[in-house]
C-alpha cells in the first residue's frame, strides 16, 4: 500500500495556525469577520504551502472546498461554490496551464537542445563564452516556457552538466572548480533573471498583472508587450552582468574551452538537420510571440489586437492539428494541469481578500509604519522593496511568497505616492529575482544544487552579491528606462 503523500507536521501546523486565527486571535477593527475567517484559510493554506504538507494540488483542493464549505464569500451555499470555483474563468491562469503544454514541445522534438548546443558552438571559445551561450538560450526559449524549474533545470542544466563533464569537471572527482563550478553558477543565477522578463516565463507572474489590475481598480492592465518591453533593458544588462559577476567571484580553472566549441558541433551532427517538428515548434513560438507583442495591432490597428490567453490557445491547436504534440501529450503534463488547479486556487482567496477589504486594512498597517521613518516615496519604495525581497529567505516557493505578500505590499506603496506602475513593475522583477538567494528558493533550486558543483557556502554567497546587482538594475536602470518609456 502507497502511503500518502502527507507530511504530518507541517499539515498540523497550518491547521493549528489556522484555527488560532479563525477563533482566538481578535478581529481588528474595520475587518469583517468574513475577511478575518478567509484570512485565516489563506494563512493556512499558505503554511502548508511553504512546509509542504501536501502537494501542491492537493492542498489547492482543500482550500477550494473549506471556502466552499465555510461560506467565507457568500451567504448562500450556490453563492459560496460559485466563488469557491471562480478562479478557473481567468483566462491568465489558462495562458500558463496552455503555455506549459506547449512548452513540452521544445524536449519532445529536441528544439531546445539544439538551440543550446547551437549558441555554445557559437560562444564557447572561452568558459565565459559557455556562460554567454547559456544565458541567450535560456533568453530564446524563456518567452514559451512558464516552467522556469522545467527551462533552467530541465533543458539548460543537462547541456551545463555535459558541457562540464567533457572537461573532466565533476563534484564525484573533487574538480568541479576546473569549469562546472562556474557553469553551475551562471546556469542558475540567469534563470530568475528570464523568469523576470515575461508574463509567460514563470507561474506566478500572471498572479502579478491580476493583483495589480485589483489595487488599481483595473485602471494598469499589464499587457504581455508591455511587461516584456518594460523589462528589455534591465533584463539585458541584467544577463550580460551575470557570467562577468560569477567570474569575477569565483573564477574557473579552465578559462579557454576551444574544445566546448568542438564538443557542440559533434552534438548538432549526431542531432542531423532540424526535424519536422522542430520546424512546426519554431515557426508556433515566432507566431505566438509576434501576437503576444501586438505587432497586428500595431501596424494595422486595434482591431486585428488578439488576447493573450486565446493566442496560446491558437498555438496548442497548429501543434494538435501538425501532429508535433498529440492529445495524449496534452493529457500526460501534469505540471500544467497541477498548476491551473493551484493557481485557480490561490488567485480565488487572494480575489475575495481584497474585495473584503483585508488587503487594504494589512497595507494601510504596513504603510502606517513606513511613514512614520519620515522619508519621501522613493526611499519608502527601497525600504517596501527590500524586505519584500529578502523575506524570500524564509520561503522555498515564489508562488507561496507572491500570494502571501505581494497585494499588501503593493497597496503599501501606493498609499506611501509611488508611481503605479512604477511600483508594479518594481515589485513584478523583485518577485522573479529573489528566486537568487537561496538553494530552496524555487524549484530549479534543488535541480542545480543537488548536481553537486557548488557548496551551500559559495551558493548563498553568490545569490546575496547577485540579488543587491540584480535589485540595482532593476531599480535604477529600470525605473530611468520606464521613464522614458512614459511608464511613470
Amino acid at each position: 500500500m502507497k502511503t500518502p503523500d502527507i507530511r504530518i507536521i507541517p499539515g498540523l501546523i497550518s491547521v493549528f495556525i489556522t484555527l488560532l486565527i479563525w477563533f482566538i486571535a481578535p478581529v481588528p477593527d474595520g475587518v469583517s469577520a468574513n475577511a478575518w475567517h478567509l484570512l485565516a484559510l489563506f494563512v493556512g493554506t499558505v503554511v502548508a504551502i511553504i512546509g509542504k504538507a501536501m502537494p501542491i494540488g492537493a492542498l489547492a483542493i482543500l482550500a477550494i472546498t473549506l471556502v466552499a464549505l465555510t461560506g467565507v464569500t457568500s451567504d448562500t451555499p450556490a453563492g459560496a461554490i460559485k466563488d469557491a470555483l471562480s478562479g478557473f474563468s481567468n483566462s491568465l491562469i489558462w495562458l500558463i496551464g496552455i503555455a506549459i503544454v506547449i512548452s513540452r514541445g521544445l524536449a519532445k522534438t529536441g528544439l531546445g537542445n539544439r538551440i543550446g548546443y547551437y549558441f555554445i558552438s557559437l560562444f564557447g571559445k572561452k568558459t565565459i563564452g559557455i556562460g554567454y551561450a547559456l544565458a541567450i538560450s535560456e533568453l530564446v526559449i524563456a518567452p514559451v516556457t512558464p516552467s522556469n524549474t522545467a527551462r533552467g533545470g530541465g533543458i539548460i542544466h543537462p547541456i551545463m552538466k555535459s558541457i562540464a563533464t567533457s572537461f573532466g569537471s565533476s563534484p564525484e572527482e573533487g574538480t568541479s572548480r576546473k569549469i562546472g563550478h562556474y557553469l553551475a553558477l551562471v546556469n542558475y543565477h540567469i534563470n530568475p533573471i528570464t523568469s523576470a522578463m515575461f508574463i509567460t516565463a514563470t507561474a506566478p507572474n500572471p498572479l502579478i498583472v491580476k493583483l495589480i489590475s485589483d489595487a488599481t481598480g483595473a485602471n494598469i492592465s499589464i499587457t504581455w508587450g508591455t511587461w516584456a518591453l518594460a523589462a528589455l533593458l534591465p533584463g539585458l544588462v541584467c544577463i550580460a552582468l551575470v557570467p562577468l559577476v560569477v567570474y569575477a567571484i569565483y573564477p574557473p580553472e579552465i578559462k579557454s574551452t576551444p574544445d566546448a566549441k568542438t564538443y557542440a558541433k559533434s552534438r548538432l551532427a549526431e542531432m542531423g538537420p532540424m526535424s519536422y517538428g522542430e520546424k512546426v515548434m519554431v515557426a508556433v513560438f515566432a507566431l505566438l510571440l509576434i501576437l503576444w507583442a501586438g505587432i497586428p495591432a500595431m501596424l494595422f490597428g486595434a482591431d486585428y489586437a488578439a488576447n493573450t490567453t486565446a493566442v496560446a490557445f491558437l498555438g496548442l491547436s497548429v501543434l494538435l492539428v501538425t501532429g508535433v504534440l498529440s492529445w495524449d501529450d496534452v493529457l500526460k503534463e501534469k505540471s500544467a494541469w497541477d498548476t491551473v488547479v493551484w493557481f485557480s486556487a490561490l488567485v480565488m482567496m487572494a480575489t475575495f481578500l481584497n474585495k473584503l477589504g483585508l488587503v487594504q486594512w494589512f497595507s494601510t498597517v504596513v504603510e502606517s509604519n513606513i511613514e512614520h521613518l519620515g522619508f519621501d516615496w522613493a526611499i519608502s519604495v527601497v525600504i517596501l522593496v527590500a524586505i519584500y525581497f529578502y523575506v524570500h529567505y524564509f520561503f522555498a516557493s515564489t508562488t507561496a511568497h507572491i500570494t502571501a505578500m505581494f497585494a499588501a505590499f503593493y497597496a503599501a506603496g501606493l498609499a506611501l505616492g509611488a508611481p503605479p506602475l512604477y511600483l508594479g513593475l518594481l515589485l513584478a522583477g523583485a518577485s522573479s529575482l529573489m528566486m537568487s538567494l537561496t538553494h530552496y528558493a524555487t524549484g530549479t533550486s534543488p535541480i542545480i544544487f543537488g548536481s553537486g558543483y557548488v557548496s551551500m557556502e559559495d551558493w548563498w554567497i553568490m545569490g546575496f552579491i547577485m540579488s543587491v546587482v540584480n535589485l540595482a538594475v532593476w531599480g535604477i536602470i529600470g525605473g530611468l528606462w520606464w521613464k522614458v518609456l512614459g511608464y511613470w
